[in-house]
């Protein structure tokens, strides 16, 4: 269903209003820290070690296996967001948009990118979806845990003014379809592989 110019304006009316509660009304000292600190890629580095040493060292190829499939979710969740979405619907940033930018709050760089879908969004859900199943059955708490992270990157690029609140259900989305649909293709193939061995 395809919504009518009234419509659009209507969400996008509602988009902006969100948008402006999450970086204007939540703002304090210690989102103001922690928003900005959980979307530095590199604050994650530790946590990426941690999850290729425990499944090369817990599942040995089947691990390999599932690392590979970590990084094509990611791959195809990203190349669909930034590679093709994103070029096609040419939504400006918050921050880039003439009509609402005098009013953000930026507390990050903006960059020159388009906004729809947030490719943060995307790329974080894909990768929680995939874990989330591929942990469910090894620790249903760290399986959680994935999607929580994903959810915390994402209303972390709303908050410092990158996004859009649509941008970000749209990326989550996405990269949940993706993340779920890659997890299934690897059961496939790891049932045709590891035939003998336990499923993990």
């Amino acid at each position: 269903m395809v919504l009518s110019k009234g419509g659009m304006e209507f969400v996008e009316n509602i988009d902006r209003i969100v948008f402006h509660w999450v970086n204007h009304d939540w703002s304090n000292a210690v989102f103001d820290y922690l928003m900005v600190f959980v979307r530095n890629k590199y604050v994650w580095l530790p946590l990426y070690m941690f999850i290729i040493s425990f499944l090369i060292f817990n599942f040995k190829r089947k691990g390999i296996l599932i690392l590979v499939f970590a990084f094509i979710t990611v791959g195809i969740s990203d190349f669909l967001s930034a590679g093709v979405i994103k070029p096609a619907v040419e939504r400006l940033r918050p921050c880039n948009d003439i009509e609402v930018r005098d009013d953000v709050v930026m507390r990050v760089h903006c960059g020159s990118g388009y906004s729809f879908p947030s490719s943060h969004a995307a790329n974080h859900f894909a990768l929680g979806v995939f874990f989330f199943f591929i942990f469910y059955n090894i620790s249903k708490w760290a399986a959680r845990a994935f999607l929580l992270w994903a959810a915390l990157i994402s209303i972390a690029q709303v908050y410092v003014g990158v996004h859009y609140p649509v941008d970000i259900v749209a990326g989550a989305v996405l990269g949940a379809v993706t993340g779920y649909l890659v997890y299934r293709f690897y059961i496939y193939l790891e049932k045709r592989m590891f035939l003998k061995e336990n499923y993990v």
